[in-house]
Protein backbone atom coordinates (compact mmCIF):
# COMPACT_ATOMS: atom_id res chain seq x y z
CA UNK A 1 0.00 0.00 0.00
CA UNK A 2 1.49 3.30 -1.02
CA UNK A 3 2.05 5.46 2.06
CA UNK A 4 -0.63 8.31 0.99
CA UNK A 5 -3.42 6.15 0.74
CA UNK A 6 -3.00 4.15 4.45
CA UNK A 7 -2.95 8.04 5.30
CA UNK A 8 -5.99 8.42 3.93
CA UNK A 9 -7.09 4.69 5.01
CA UNK A 10 -6.00 5.29 8.54
CA UNK A 11 -7.12 8.77 9.31
CA UNK A 12 -10.51 7.69 8.12
CA UNK A 13 -10.82 5.01 10.22
CA UNK A 14 -9.35 6.75 13.29
CA UNK A 15 -12.69 9.05 13.02
CA UNK A 16 -14.63 5.51 13.55
CA UNK A 17 -13.05 5.09 16.86
CA UNK A 18 -14.25 6.35 20.51
CA UNK A 19 -11.21 8.62 21.73
CA UNK A 20 -8.80 6.43 24.06
CA UNK A 21 -9.46 6.35 27.85
CA UNK A 22 -6.55 7.49 29.68
CA UNK A 23 -6.31 6.42 33.31
CA UNK A 24 -8.27 8.47 35.97
CA UNK A 25 -5.63 10.24 37.79
CA UNK A 26 -5.20 13.54 39.74
CA UNK A 27 -3.69 16.42 37.56
CA UNK A 28 -0.11 16.30 36.90
CA UNK A 29 2.23 18.37 38.66
CA UNK A 30 3.90 21.48 37.20
CA UNK A 31 7.19 20.84 35.73
CA UNK A 32 6.31 16.94 35.44
CA UNK A 33 7.36 14.97 32.38
CA UNK A 34 3.89 13.19 30.80
CA UNK A 35 4.67 10.19 29.16
CA UNK A 36 1.59 8.65 26.74
CA UNK A 37 1.56 4.85 26.71
CA UNK A 38 -0.89 2.83 24.58
CA UNK A 39 -1.37 -0.41 25.49
CA UNK A 40 -4.11 -3.38 25.56
CA UNK A 41 -5.47 -6.09 27.89
CA UNK A 42 -7.56 -9.17 26.33
CA UNK A 43 -9.64 -8.75 29.58
CA UNK A 44 -10.90 -4.81 29.81
CA UNK A 45 -11.06 -4.87 33.48
CA UNK A 46 -7.38 -5.40 34.09
CA UNK A 47 -5.40 -2.14 34.67
CA UNK A 48 -1.74 -1.14 35.11
CA UNK A 49 -2.75 1.32 37.72
CA UNK A 50 -0.85 -0.19 40.47
CA UNK A 51 2.43 -0.14 37.47
CA UNK A 52 1.66 3.65 37.09
CA UNK A 53 1.59 4.05 40.61
CA UNK A 54 4.58 2.51 41.38
CA UNK A 55 6.31 4.15 38.80
CA UNK A 56 5.73 7.24 39.39
CA UNK A 57 6.50 6.67 42.99
CA UNK A 58 10.40 6.00 42.02
CA UNK A 59 10.55 8.56 39.36
CA UNK A 60 8.47 11.91 41.03
CA UNK A 61 9.35 13.71 37.84
CA UNK A 62 7.57 11.75 35.65
CA UNK A 63 3.86 10.84 35.05
CA UNK A 64 2.49 7.90 32.62
CA UNK A 65 -0.76 8.58 30.96
CA UNK A 66 -1.78 4.68 30.31
CA UNK A 67 -4.25 4.92 27.42
CA UNK A 68 -6.12 1.76 26.70
CA UNK A 69 -6.74 1.11 23.10
CA UNK A 70 -9.41 -2.01 21.99
CA UNK A 71 -7.46 -4.51 20.69
CA UNK A 72 -10.10 -5.64 18.01
CA UNK A 73 -8.30 -9.11 16.93
CA UNK A 74 -5.07 -6.24 16.10
CA UNK A 75 -6.59 -4.71 13.53
CA UNK A 76 -8.35 -2.14 15.59
CA UNK A 77 -5.18 -1.07 17.45
CA UNK A 78 -3.05 -1.38 14.44
CA UNK A 79 -5.30 1.37 12.45
CA UNK A 80 -5.70 3.59 15.67
CA UNK A 81 -1.92 4.05 16.30
CA UNK A 82 -0.47 4.04 12.36
CA UNK A 83 -3.60 6.83 12.02
CA UNK A 84 -2.31 8.73 15.15
CA UNK A 85 0.80 8.64 14.38
CA UNK A 86 0.70 10.15 10.30
CA UNK A 87 -1.69 12.75 12.32
CA UNK A 88 1.12 14.12 14.53
CA UNK A 89 -1.21 12.38 17.71
CA UNK A 90 1.04 9.74 18.84
CA UNK A 91 1.14 8.53 21.84
CA UNK A 92 5.32 8.41 23.34
CA UNK A 93 5.41 4.76 23.42
CA UNK A 94 3.45 1.71 22.68
CA UNK A 95 2.86 -1.79 23.09
CA UNK A 96 3.61 -3.21 19.42
CA UNK A 97 4.05 -6.28 17.20
CA UNK A 98 7.36 -7.24 15.91
CA UNK A 99 5.96 -7.59 12.33
CA UNK A 100 5.23 -4.27 12.34
CA UNK A 101 8.65 -2.85 12.38
CA UNK A 102 9.04 -2.44 8.56
CA UNK A 103 6.11 0.20 8.43
CA UNK A 104 7.03 1.87 11.17
CA UNK A 105 10.16 2.61 10.09
CA UNK A 106 9.01 3.26 6.84
CA UNK A 107 7.26 6.17 8.10
CA UNK A 108 10.40 7.00 10.01
CA UNK A 109 8.11 6.50 13.37
CA UNK A 110 10.99 4.74 15.38
CA UNK A 111 13.73 6.23 17.38
CA UNK A 112 16.29 3.88 18.00
CA UNK A 113 17.22 2.70 21.91
CA UNK A 114 20.68 0.81 21.54
CA UNK A 115 22.06 4.11 23.30
CA UNK A 116 19.60 3.82 26.17
CA UNK A 117 19.34 -0.15 26.19
CA UNK A 118 23.36 -0.20 26.99
CA UNK A 119 23.07 1.86 30.17
CA UNK A 120 19.92 -0.39 31.43
CA UNK A 121 20.99 -2.42 33.99
CA UNK A 122 18.33 -5.09 33.19
CA UNK A 123 19.24 -5.56 29.74
CA UNK A 124 21.09 -8.78 30.95
CA UNK A 125 18.26 -10.47 32.46
CA UNK A 126 16.27 -10.46 28.89
CA UNK A 127 17.78 -13.82 26.47
CA UNK A 128 19.84 -12.90 23.79
CA UNK A 129 17.72 -15.05 21.14
CA UNK A 130 14.92 -12.19 22.46
CA UNK A 131 16.70 -9.46 21.90
CA UNK A 132 17.62 -10.90 18.44
CA UNK A 133 14.12 -11.83 17.62
CA UNK A 134 13.53 -8.02 18.04
CA UNK A 135 16.43 -6.28 16.38
CA UNK A 136 15.55 -4.19 13.52
CA UNK A 137 16.38 -4.92 9.58
CA UNK A 138 19.27 -2.63 10.28
CA UNK A 139 20.65 -4.03 13.45
CA UNK A 140 19.27 -1.17 15.50
CA UNK A 141 16.96 -1.77 18.38
CA UNK A 142 13.69 0.10 17.81
CA UNK A 143 11.70 -2.31 20.50
CA UNK A 144 12.10 -2.82 24.26
CA UNK A 145 11.19 -6.85 24.66
CA UNK A 146 7.80 -6.98 26.77
CA UNK A 147 6.45 -10.57 26.91
CA UNK A 148 5.97 -13.57 24.71
CA UNK A 149 3.79 -16.40 23.60
CA UNK A 150 3.97 -19.06 21.51
CA UNK A 151 0.98 -20.59 19.75
CA UNK A 152 0.24 -24.72 20.04
CA UNK A 153 -2.49 -26.87 19.45
CA UNK A 154 -5.24 -27.24 22.96
CA UNK A 155 -6.83 -30.63 22.41
CA UNK A 156 -9.45 -32.10 24.32
CA UNK A 157 -7.78 -35.06 26.30
CA UNK A 158 -10.78 -36.61 27.51
CA UNK A 159 -12.05 -36.77 24.07
CA UNK A 160 -8.78 -38.48 22.45
CA UNK A 161 -8.45 -40.92 25.23
CA UNK A 162 -12.52 -41.94 24.68
CA UNK A 163 -11.70 -42.89 20.92
CA UNK A 164 -8.33 -44.19 21.73
CA UNK A 165 -6.54 -41.67 19.79
CA UNK A 166 -2.90 -40.04 20.75
CA UNK A 167 -2.38 -36.27 20.27
CA UNK A 168 -1.47 -35.28 16.85
CA UNK A 169 2.38 -35.22 15.58
CA UNK A 170 1.48 -34.82 11.76
CA UNK A 171 -1.00 -33.41 9.77
CA UNK A 172 -2.59 -36.77 8.57
CA UNK A 173 -2.40 -37.58 12.20
CA UNK A 174 -4.28 -34.15 12.62
CA UNK A 175 -7.00 -34.74 9.95
CA UNK A 176 -7.32 -38.22 10.84
CA UNK A 177 -8.33 -36.97 14.55
CA UNK A 178 -10.37 -34.17 13.50
CA UNK A 179 -12.69 -36.29 11.49
CA UNK A 180 -13.23 -39.15 14.12
CA UNK A 181 -13.59 -36.79 16.83
CA UNK A 182 -16.72 -35.16 14.56
CA UNK A 183 -19.82 -35.78 15.62
CA UNK A 184 -23.34 -34.53 15.60
CA UNK A 185 -22.51 -31.56 18.27
CA UNK A 186 -18.76 -31.64 17.91
CA UNK A 187 -16.45 -30.31 15.22
CA UNK A 188 -12.91 -31.43 15.41
CA UNK A 189 -10.93 -28.45 15.06
CA UNK A 190 -11.85 -24.91 16.17
CA UNK A 191 -10.97 -22.88 12.79
CA UNK A 192 -10.35 -19.87 12.79
CA UNK A 193 -10.88 -17.71 9.58
CA UNK A 194 -11.81 -14.23 10.76
CA UNK A 195 -9.47 -11.46 12.71
CA UNK A 196 -5.99 -12.98 13.54
CA UNK A 197 -6.55 -16.42 12.15
CA UNK A 198 -3.25 -16.48 10.03
CA UNK A 199 -1.87 -18.15 12.96
CA UNK A 200 -4.28 -21.03 12.44
CA UNK A 201 -3.34 -21.27 8.48
CA UNK A 202 0.27 -20.73 9.22
CA UNK A 203 0.73 -24.16 10.90
CA UNK A 204 -0.36 -25.98 7.86
CA UNK A 205 0.36 -24.26 5.04
CA UNK A 206 3.55 -22.39 6.18
CA UNK A 207 4.63 -25.46 7.68
CA UNK A 208 3.97 -27.38 5.13
CA UNK A 209 5.81 -25.65 2.86
CA UNK A 210 4.61 -22.45 1.64
CA UNK A 211 7.23 -19.11 2.00
CA UNK A 212 6.97 -15.40 1.89
CA UNK A 213 10.21 -15.58 -0.21
CA UNK A 214 9.01 -14.39 -3.62
CA UNK A 215 6.82 -17.25 -5.82
CA UNK A 216 6.71 -18.66 -1.58
CA UNK A 217 3.07 -18.63 -2.14
CA UNK A 218 2.70 -20.26 -5.73
CA UNK A 219 4.69 -22.90 -5.42
CA UNK A 220 3.34 -26.50 -5.92
CA UNK A 221 4.16 -27.59 -2.29
CA UNK A 222 2.94 -24.46 -1.16
CA UNK A 223 -0.58 -24.86 -3.00
CA UNK A 224 -1.04 -28.16 -2.08
CA UNK A 225 -0.93 -27.11 1.08
CA UNK A 226 -3.34 -24.40 0.90
CA UNK A 227 -5.83 -26.71 -0.34
CA UNK A 228 -5.39 -28.99 1.93
CA UNK A 229 -6.47 -26.89 5.12
CA UNK A 230 -8.81 -25.37 3.11
CA UNK A 231 -10.76 -28.59 2.53
CA UNK A 232 -10.90 -29.25 6.21
CA UNK A 233 -13.40 -26.79 5.62
CA UNK A 234 -15.07 -27.73 2.33
CA UNK A 235 -14.92 -31.31 2.04
CA UNK A 236 -13.74 -32.68 5.55
CA UNK A 237 -16.16 -30.71 7.29
CA UNK A 238 -14.45 -30.87 10.76
CA UNK A 239 -14.67 -27.69 11.46
CA UNK A 240 -17.90 -25.29 12.84
CA UNK A 241 -19.94 -23.83 10.38
CA UNK A 242 -19.37 -19.96 12.14
CA UNK A 243 -15.86 -20.99 11.23
CA UNK A 244 -14.99 -18.60 8.11
CA UNK A 245 -15.65 -15.57 10.23
CA UNK A 246 -14.51 -16.93 13.82
CA UNK A 247 -12.16 -15.11 15.46
CA UNK A 248 -10.42 -15.37 18.80
CA UNK A 249 -13.50 -15.00 21.31
CA UNK A 250 -15.64 -17.21 19.06
CA UNK A 251 -13.03 -20.42 18.94
CA UNK A 252 -12.52 -20.05 22.77
CA UNK A 253 -15.79 -19.76 23.35
CA UNK A 254 -16.66 -23.08 21.79
CA UNK A 255 -13.85 -25.03 22.84
CA UNK A 256 -14.68 -24.40 26.33
CA UNK A 257 -18.37 -25.06 25.88
CA UNK A 258 -17.47 -28.91 24.17
CA UNK A 259 -18.37 -27.85 20.67
CA UNK A 260 -15.01 -28.30 19.43
CA UNK A 261 -12.29 -30.80 19.91
CA UNK A 262 -9.09 -28.69 19.03
CA UNK A 263 -7.93 -25.20 18.64
CA UNK A 264 -4.92 -22.84 18.15
CA UNK A 265 -4.09 -20.52 20.27
CA UNK A 266 -1.41 -19.41 23.48
CA UNK A 267 -0.71 -19.93 26.99
CA UNK A 268 -2.74 -16.71 27.03
CA UNK A 269 -6.08 -18.73 27.03
CA UNK A 270 -5.12 -21.64 29.37
CA UNK A 271 -6.41 -20.00 32.81
CA UNK A 272 -9.46 -19.34 31.27
CA UNK A 273 -10.15 -22.48 29.37
CA UNK A 274 -8.94 -24.89 32.23
CA UNK A 275 -11.25 -22.53 34.51
CA UNK A 276 -14.24 -24.68 32.38
CA UNK A 277 -12.72 -27.82 31.62
CA UNK A 278 -9.92 -28.57 34.20
CA UNK A 279 -8.21 -31.60 33.32
CA UNK A 280 -10.15 -32.04 30.23
CA UNK A 281 -7.54 -30.08 28.32
CA UNK A 282 -4.01 -30.73 27.27
CA UNK A 283 -2.01 -29.04 24.90
CA UNK A 284 0.91 -30.44 22.19
CA UNK A 285 3.03 -28.14 19.70
CA UNK A 286 1.21 -27.80 16.81
CA UNK A 287 1.52 -30.70 13.84
CA UNK A 288 4.42 -31.17 11.36
CA UNK A 289 4.59 -31.62 7.97
CA UNK A 290 5.26 -34.35 5.85
CA UNK A 291 8.58 -33.70 5.65
CA UNK A 292 9.18 -32.95 9.47
CA UNK A 293 9.11 -29.63 9.01
CA UNK A 294 6.89 -27.49 11.01
CA UNK A 295 5.97 -23.53 11.88
CA UNK A 296 4.00 -21.43 14.46
CA UNK A 297 3.25 -18.43 15.40
CA UNK A 298 6.10 -16.46 17.69
CA UNK A 299 3.37 -14.18 19.22
CA UNK A 300 5.72 -11.40 20.61
CA UNK A 301 4.13 -8.15 22.36
CA UNK A 302 7.32 -5.41 23.47
CA UNK A 303 7.20 -1.65 23.74
CA UNK A 304 8.48 0.80 20.66
CA UNK A 305 9.67 4.76 21.59
CA UNK A 306 8.42 7.11 18.88
CA UNK A 307 10.97 9.17 17.35
CA UNK A 308 7.85 12.03 17.65
CA UNK A 309 8.33 11.95 21.17
CA UNK A 310 9.59 14.91 23.38
CA UNK A 311 9.93 12.96 26.52
CA UNK A 312 12.00 10.19 24.46
CA UNK A 313 14.33 9.31 27.75
CA UNK A 314 11.22 9.16 30.26
CA UNK A 315 8.92 6.79 27.79
CA UNK A 316 12.57 4.39 27.72
CA UNK A 317 12.18 4.77 31.42
CA UNK A 318 8.86 3.58 31.42
CA UNK A 319 8.65 0.86 29.16
CA UNK A 320 12.26 -0.77 30.83
CA UNK A 321 10.22 -0.42 34.57
CA UNK A 322 7.26 -2.67 32.20
CA UNK A 323 10.46 -5.06 31.73
CA UNK A 324 12.13 -5.51 34.66
CA UNK A 325 11.84 -8.80 37.05
CA UNK A 326 8.90 -8.40 39.27
CA UNK A 327 7.26 -5.37 37.47
CA UNK A 328 7.12 -7.92 34.29
CA UNK A 329 5.49 -10.15 36.68
CA UNK A 330 2.76 -8.51 37.20
CA UNK A 331 2.08 -7.16 33.81
CA UNK A 332 1.92 -10.35 32.19
CA UNK A 333 -0.63 -11.62 34.82
CA UNK A 334 -2.67 -9.15 32.76
CA UNK A 335 -1.80 -9.89 29.57
CA UNK A 336 -2.30 -13.69 30.36
CA UNK A 337 1.61 -14.19 28.39
CA UNK A 338 4.85 -14.88 29.60
CA UNK A 339 6.97 -13.11 30.94
CA UNK A 340 10.57 -11.61 29.10
CA UNK A 341 12.94 -11.28 31.85
CA UNK A 342 14.75 -14.28 33.13
CA UNK A 343 14.51 -14.09 36.43
CA UNK A 344 10.76 -13.47 36.10
CA UNK A 345 9.90 -16.62 34.53
CA UNK A 346 11.55 -18.99 36.66
CA UNK A 347 9.19 -19.42 39.06
CA UNK A 348 6.21 -18.14 37.12
CA UNK A 349 2.95 -19.91 38.28
CA UNK A 350 0.59 -18.01 36.65
CA UNK A 351 -0.52 -21.12 34.01
CA UNK A 352 -0.45 -24.74 34.11
CA UNK A 353 2.58 -26.25 33.90
CA UNK A 354 1.60 -28.05 30.70
CA UNK A 355 1.09 -25.44 28.88
CA UNK A 356 4.24 -23.26 29.58
CA UNK A 357 5.86 -26.92 29.04
CA UNK A 358 3.86 -26.68 25.19
CA UNK A 359 5.24 -23.32 24.66
CA UNK A 360 9.04 -24.00 25.24
CA UNK A 361 8.27 -27.41 22.92
CA UNK A 362 6.88 -24.92 20.46
CA UNK A 363 9.92 -22.66 20.20
CA UNK A 364 11.96 -24.74 17.73
CA UNK A 365 9.64 -23.90 14.81
CA UNK A 366 8.44 -20.79 16.16
CA UNK A 367 8.65 -17.63 14.06
CA UNK A 368 7.04 -14.26 13.12
CA UNK A 369 5.78 -12.68 10.24
CA UNK A 370 8.00 -10.66 7.72
CA UNK A 371 9.36 -7.79 9.10
CA UNK A 372 7.74 -6.03 5.71
CA UNK A 373 5.69 -2.52 5.39
CA UNK A 374 3.20 -4.73 3.73
CA UNK A 375 2.77 -7.39 6.76
CA UNK A 376 -0.06 -5.31 8.56
CA UNK A 377 -2.26 -5.28 5.34
CA UNK A 378 -1.63 -9.02 4.98
CA UNK A 379 -2.75 -9.24 8.94
CA UNK A 380 -6.11 -6.66 8.49
CA UNK A 381 -7.21 -7.25 4.85
CA UNK A 382 -5.34 -9.54 2.25
CA UNK A 383 -5.62 -12.61 4.84
CA UNK A 384 -8.71 -12.32 6.27
CA UNK A 385 -10.51 -11.47 2.83
CA UNK A 386 -9.16 -14.17 0.86
CA UNK A 387 -9.41 -16.37 3.43
CA UNK A 388 -12.96 -16.19 4.27
CA UNK A 389 -13.84 -16.23 0.31
CA UNK A 390 -11.87 -18.94 0.14
CA UNK A 391 -13.42 -20.78 2.79
CA UNK A 392 -16.59 -20.18 1.69
CA UNK A 393 -16.29 -21.87 -1.71
CA UNK A 394 -16.18 -18.20 -3.12
CA UNK A 395 -13.00 -18.53 -4.89
CA UNK A 396 -10.81 -21.36 -4.99
CA UNK A 397 -7.98 -22.13 -3.21
CA UNK A 398 -5.09 -21.38 -5.48
CA UNK A 399 -6.45 -17.78 -5.90
CA UNK A 400 -5.91 -17.15 -2.41
CA UNK A 401 -2.66 -17.79 -2.65
CA UNK A 402 -1.88 -16.01 -5.89
CA UNK A 403 -3.50 -12.63 -3.67
CA UNK A 404 -0.92 -13.21 -1.24
CA UNK A 405 1.85 -13.65 -3.35
CA UNK A 406 0.75 -10.58 -5.35
CA UNK A 407 0.61 -8.22 -2.28
CA UNK A 408 4.18 -9.41 -1.22
CA UNK A 409 5.62 -9.38 -4.85
CA UNK A 410 3.49 -7.31 -7.55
Amino acid sequence: MERRTFIKLAGASALSFPLAAPLARPAIAQGATTVRWWYHFDNPQHSPAELVAKFEAENPGIKVQAESIPWGGGNDYQTRLFAALVAGNGPDCAMVRLSWAARFQQMKALAPIDDLIAGWAGRSDIADNIWKLNKGADGKQYYLPLQYVVLYLYYRQDLFEQAGLKPPATFEDFRSAAKALTKADVSGFGLRGGAGGFDHWGPFVLGGGASFEKGGMISEKALAANRWFVDLTLKDKVVPASAPTDSFRQIVDTFKAGRTAMTIHHVGSANEIVGVLGDKVSAVPVPRGPDGKGWTYFGDESNAVFAASKAREAAFKWCAFLSTAENNVVLNKFTGQLPIATSAAKDWTLHPKRFVEASAASLPIAASLPDSPKTPDFIARIWPANMQRALLGQIQPDEMMRAIEQHFHG
